[in-house]
This record gives structure tokens, sequence and C-alpha cells, in this order.
């Protein structure tokens, strides 16, 4: 094929891809218009790519055309003498043509979103729809404009069109997770379950760091489905007559009677709790509005709201509450129901705070209810009374009567929760500290059995650090702590002390002038733990005192002259894991900065053996404070010499290389490696021992794995 003929086909078949490309963007499909654009771009770009027209144009070739074709318009001629150069370039110009153009769109666009977005946040999502599509016709492409009218199409219910605008987004961004989130709900709430979850477990896919949300929308869908199905059971139950769901639809019809007298509803409540035994119950009175005639009942309204109660009131109080535990029990949509009435909550609230000690008690029922489960939690959690909520269970908590068990369960169920702990942050201090410390400062054998329960609700709000923090500056928390150990120092209260000590290691992870202040007094009560019988007491005074005494250098210097050096010893001979660490850590600490404990462990331990087994045969946290022991000991003139003949130089190096590499522990290596340094410093002699063990090769590697 000739040059001109290879010329002339490449000029048709660029003439036929413009042709198609003018269709597509001519196309009433968006799809269709966005794919030709891409083409369009794609043509450009191989164009500037390819080798120019190679035809040569022969300017001396006779004119041929008639005198009437010459007279022709120059412009006529041009324009059908255009080359694929000169065509090139038009489509270049209409290519920047159209950038500019789609710069002005998208910031018409995004002027648009704005205006949509206002509407939205004032609920008029009619007109936050007309402003996302206008934009959507300025940029057809435009991710968060689909996104945006998918979550107003699916606050209208319109979720066919939601989830239409969502497979746009995912067009444009397949890592869309706000769209996967959009396309969920809006099956959702087309009642198409198994399509929701799918949409919710993609977003895994894209980020698998967000498991707690999708865990969250995962269990919304089960809600959902559980309840549909509840509410089909309960109505095939009703049309068909059986008598348990007659009598609820009954008895609920005869509570809608006005103005009757308060025995009248304090029965026909008494007898709907009784009759709504199971989920079919509970779910015909949801379907019958029976929050809804309770609520709209003035009679009652005006007796949940009385105070002070009337005999009467009162009773018709607990009823209502007892019916509420009935049909919430094990219900998450009628606990939802419930929580979701503002009149509802308030009563809640309200009652928990009333002299009758028997409404006290059923509100505490109830919440409990809501307590046991993470759902319930979520509901408690989530008041917009919920700091009034812990005020009134605190002030139950205070007046110690037989609700103060119920309280406490209540607190620790929502203690476990870390936005329960968020929400109180700030009101912690004077919910919280008051009736702790007043609980702790006054043991008596009635309140006694409360203790583990209190300590346990304060050892949960310490999780968060902020809170914990709080407690540890807080002088008083510290002065009641120590009379609440003096008091519970005796072996039929092992279980408070046992909780009490576990709070103080908490507390005492940073060092507080509170905690600090108080360290000689918590140090001396701990080492006379240590000869407690119980052995998980034993453990958790080491592990306060292997707290406490690095922030307190007179804790430390009383300690050891009390005689803690003997007792830790023997507590490594045959202790576990847990009390050996605790343990092996308050002795190099003691050792660290007191002479006199170093004396006393050098002429207690003959050649220091307990601290060579540890060395050799302990955890790597174990060994490696042995070894910074040994260390602290070789400071004393002759325990080196002492050391001549045994395995110490073995052990150490063995320790030093077992942590030194990439998943052990540096500091651990540095440590055995510094006590090997002073060994042969002092004694040097053990160098040849070190020597016939290529023990320098081995502390060099150390030491350059320590450097990086």
């Amino acid at each position: 094929m000739s040059t001109h003929e290879k010329d002339l086909d490449t000029f048709l078949k660029n003439v036929d891809e413009i042709s198609t490309l003018v269709k597509g963007l001519n196309s009433s499909s968006e799809c269709c218009q966005m794919k030709a654009i891409e083409n369009a771009d794609r043509l450009l770009t191989s164009w500037k790519q390819e080798e120019p027209c190679r035809t040569p144009l022969n300017r001396t070739v006779i004119n041929t055309k008639s005198s009437q074709q010459q007279t022709a318009p120059a412009d006529s001629k041009h324009d059908s003498e255009i080359s694929s150069e000169n065509f090139m370039r038009i489509l270049e110009k209409d290519a920047e043509d159209r950038a500019e153009r789609r710069k002005k769109n998208e910031e018409l666009a995004q002027e648009l979103k704005a205006k949509g977005n206002e509407a939205y946040t004032c609920g008029d999502y009619e007109t936050a729809v007309l402003h996302y599509t206008e934009g959507l016709e300025k940029v057809r492409d435009m991710q968060t404009l689909y996104t945006n009218r998918a979550q107003t199409y699916i606050k209208l219910q319109k979720y066919k069109e939601a989830i239409s605008d969502c497979d746009w987004a995912l067009r444009c961004d397949d890592k869309c997770v706000k769209a996967l989130i959009h396309k969920g709900r809006a099956n959702q709430g087309l009642k198409i379950y198994t399509e929701a979850r799918g949409c919710y477990q993609r977003i895994l896919d894209i980020e698998p760091g967000r498991t707690a949300l999708v865990k969250q929308y995962l269990t919304q869908v089960d809600l959902e489905e559980k309840k549909e199905m509840q509410d089909k059971g309960a109505r095939d139950e009703f049309e068909m007559g059986k008598e348990e769901a007659v009598t609820v639809h009954l008895l609920l019809e005869k509570q809608k009677k006005p103005e009757q007298m308060i025995m009248y509803y304090c029965g026909g409540l008494e007898l709907l709790s009784q009759a709504i035994t199971d989920c079919t119950g509970q779910t015909l009175f949801r379907l019958d509005d029976g929050f809804g005639v309770i609520s709209g009942n003035d009679t009652v309204k005006r007796c949940l709201c009385q105070t002070p109660a009337t005999a009467f009131s009162e009773e018709l109080c607990i009823s209502v509450l007892k019916l509420w535990s009935a049909v919430c029990r094990g219900n998450e949509e009628n606990q939802r129901l419930l929580l979701q009435g503002s009149w509802e909550r308030e009563r809640m609230v309200h009652l928990l705070a009333w002299e009758s000690a028997g409404v006290r008690s059923q509100c505490l029922a109830l919440l409990g209810l809501f307590a046991q489960e993470e759902h319930g939690r979520g509901l408690l959690i989530g008041l917009p009374e919920l700091h009034m909520l812990v005020k009134n269970l605190m002030k139950s908590l205070c007046d110690e009567d037989s609700s103060a068990e119920r309280v406490l369960s209540v607190l620790g169920a929502l203690a476990t929760e870390k936005r329960f702990r968020i929400s109180l942050r700030e009101d912690f201090a004077t919910l919280f500290v008051p009736p702790f410390v007043r609980y702790l400062r006054n043991i008596t054998s009635t309140n006694l059995g409360l203790l583990p329960s209190l300590i346990s609700v304060l050892f949960s709000m310490t999780a968060d650090n902020f809170i914990c923090g709080e407690i540890a500056q807080c002088k008083e928390c510290w002065e009641a702590f120590l009379i609440a150990m003096e008091r519970c120092s005796h072996c039929e209260y092992r279980d408070v002390l046992g909780a009490l000590l576990g709070l103080l290691i908490r507390l005492s992870t940073r060092p507080f002038p509170a905690a600090q202040d108080c360290a000689v007094p918590v140090s001396s009560m701990c080492l006379d733990l240590l000869s407690h019988p119980e052995g998980h007491i034993i453990t958790r005074s080491a592990g306060v005192l292997s707290m406490v005494l690095p922030q307190s250098q007179d804790a430390t210097q009383h300690a050891v002259k009390g005689g803690i050096v003997k007792r830790i010893l023997k507590l490594l001979k045959g202790s576990g894991q847990t009390t050996t660490r605790c343990c092996i850590k308050t002795l190099a600490v003691c050792t660290a900065s007191c002479h006199q404990a170093r004396e006393e462990l050098v002429k207690l331990d003959k050649r220091l053996q307990t601290l060579r087994r540890l060395v050799g045969g302990a955890g790597e946290i174990e060994g490696g404070n042995a070894a910074l022991c040994l260390g602290h000991c070789l400071e004393i003139p002759g325990v080196a010499a002492s050391l001549l003949g045994t395995d110490v130089v073995l052990l150490l190096l063995r320790q030093a290389a077992l942590n030194a590499g990439d998943t052990g522990n540096a500091g651990d290596a540095g440590n055995a490696a510094i006590t090997l340094g002073k060994l042969c410093k002092a004694e040097p002699r053990h160098i040849v021992k070190l020597r016939e063990l290529h023990g320098l090769e081995i502390l060099h590697s150390c030491l350059k794995s320590e450097v990086n």
C-alpha cells in the first residue's frame, strides 16, 4: 500500500471514530456521554503520538476544476481540503474549551451542592433534591452529589431512587464507602435485608478498620428483620383468634376509656402485665399502640407526675413500671420505642428519685432490663437525660437502702461501655467521687457486701485515662483507700481487699502528687499484706509496691527498713509468674536506690542464686529485671569475685542474646549486657570465660541491635 493510500486510510478511520464520538456526546444516556468524553481524550492523546501525514502536496499539478469551480469561495476550498493535522488542532481546541466549561460547571455544581446541604440541614429535603439535581446537570460524574442526593431520597423514603444514585456514585468511585452505607440503608427501607448486609460487608473490603461501624449497621439490619418477623407472627396469631393475642387487644381497648378511677387503671395494667408473657404479646402491645394508650391517658399522666405521691398514685406508678418491664423484657424494638418517647423517658428518670422505695425499686428493675444487654445499654447511654439519670442513681446509692445493690448493678453494666465513660468525664468528680468516698470511709457490716461491686464500677470507669487521672490526683480518694485497706486487711474482707488493690495498681500507673503523698502508708500496708494467706492478695500487693515505690524515695527507704528484701526473696523462691514479675521489679527498684537493700540481698542470697535462676529461666521481663538487680549488687565489694566459677557469664550472655532480636525486649537485653560489663570490670577474671563463650561478638551484636 502506497504512502498516499495509508494516509487516506488513517484519515478515514479517524473520521469514523469522530463520528462515533459525536453520536456518543449527543446521546441521551449519561453513561454513553461520559464514555464518549473519555474516548475523545484518549483519541487526542494517541494522535499526538502518531507520525504526521507523509503524503506530499504537489503544488505544480494542473488544476482540472472548471472555471465555475475555481471561482468558488476560498473558504469552501479550504474546508474541503482540511488535513488530519488541522482537524486534530480543532479537536484540541475543542478539548480546551470543554475543560474550561467543565471547570466553570464544577464551580457551579459546588455552589449548588452547598445550597442542597443547607436545605438538607433545614429539613427541606425536596429543595435539597432540586439543588443536587441541578448540580448533576452541570457535572454528570460528581460523586458527592449522587451520595448527597441518595441520602436525601432516603429521608423522603424514595429508596429505589437512592439505590440508583448510589450505583452512579460507585461508578464514579468504586471505593466510595458513603455510597455503600446509603445503599444499605435504602435496601433496609425496602426490606431487602440480604442485599443490605452485602452492602455493609463490602465496606470491610475497602476499609478493614471499620469493623465497629459495620457491626453497628449489621446489628440494625438484624433488629429490623427480627421486628418484621415478630410483627407478621403476631398479626397471624391475632387473625387466627388465639386467646392470648385477643386478650391483649381487649385489655388495651378497656384502658382507652377516659376519666376512670385510679384503681380501674391499676387493675387493667396489672392484668395486661400478666397477659403479656411472650414475644407475641409484646408485639401486639406495640402494634396496638400500647405505649401511646398509657402516655395519652390523663389520669395515668397525672399520677406519674404527682409529688408527693398518694397511696393510689404510688400503686398506679408501680403498675405502669411493671407493664413496661413486661413488654420490654428481651424485646429490642419495644425498648427503643419506650425510650424514644420523651414523656416516658422523663418519667423513668423522675420516678427513680421518688421517695417511695417501691417505686424506686420497680424503676431500677426496669433499668436493669436495659443494662443487661448491649442494645439496651446503648439506648440508655444515648438518653438526653443521661446525666440526670446518673445523678438520681447516685442519690439512691447514698440512701444505702435495699436498692443500692440494683443501682450498682446498673452502674456496673453502663461503666463497661466506652461511650458512657466519655459522656461522664466532665461530671465524674461531682457525681461519682463523693458517694464512693463516703462508702469507703464508712465500711460497716451492712454495706460490706456492696464494696466489691462499688470498687468494680470505679475500676471500669478508670479505663478512661481522663477519669483515671481524676481519681489518681484526688487526695480524698487516696485517703479513703487507705481507710478501706486498713479496715479490710483481715481475711474475711479478702474480696474487697483484692478489688481495692487491683484498683490501686491501675491508679499508680502515672505519678500524681496525691498518690506520692500517700506512697509511704500505702507501701507499708502492702508490705504487711505480703504475708497474707490468700495468693491473689499477695500478688496484687506486690503489684502495688512495684508501681508505688518508683514514685517515692521515702516509700522505698521505709520499705527496705521494714524488711521488704527478705519477704521478696522468700516469694521469689516459689511464686507464679505474675507474682514473680511484680516482686523482681520491686526488688530492682529497691536495690537501685538503696545501698542497704543491696547489702541485705547479698547477705541473704549467697552468690545471688535466686537472681541467677531468674536470669536463666524466667521470662524476658523477669530475667531483664533480675539482671538489673544483679548489676546493682555488683557495687558491693567482693560480690563479683564470689561469682567466679558460676554460670553467671553464660546466663547473662544468653539473656542478652535472647532479648536482642527483632522480637525481643531491647531494654532487657541492655540490662543483661550492662550487668555483664560491670561484672568484668569489677572482676577481670570473668573476661576469660567471656572470651571462651565468644561473648565479645555477642555483645557487639546486641549493642548494634539496640542502636538500630
